[in-house]
């Protein structure tokens, strides 16, 4: 199991350019695929308090439930690169 847990939807811009990052920094990662209807979404939203995606848990960094394509992806520049 990867330190880092990715929340996506396929077909998603923004966690198509969170992905991309990841893959570009080549970070392992656990991908758990959220259900198109929000209000089934309640496993991202026990993690982040919201029902949006993308969203990451990195736990080798404390971080939980980071939401934002453009927060995640400067996150993971900062810690990783």
């Amino acid at each position: 199991m990867a330190d880092i847990t990715f929340y996506e939807l396929p077909g998603c811009p923004f966690c198509a350019k969170v992905r991309t990052k990841l893959e570009e920094l080549d970070l392992e990662y656990d991908s758990v695929e959220v259900p198109r209807s929000h209000a089934e979404r309640t496993e991202v939203e026990d993690v982040s308090g919201q029902t949006g995606v993308p969203v990451i848990v990195d736990e080798a960094h404390g971080v939980d439930g980071m939401h934002e394509s453009d927060d995640i992806v400067a996150y993971l520049e900062e810690t990783y690169n």
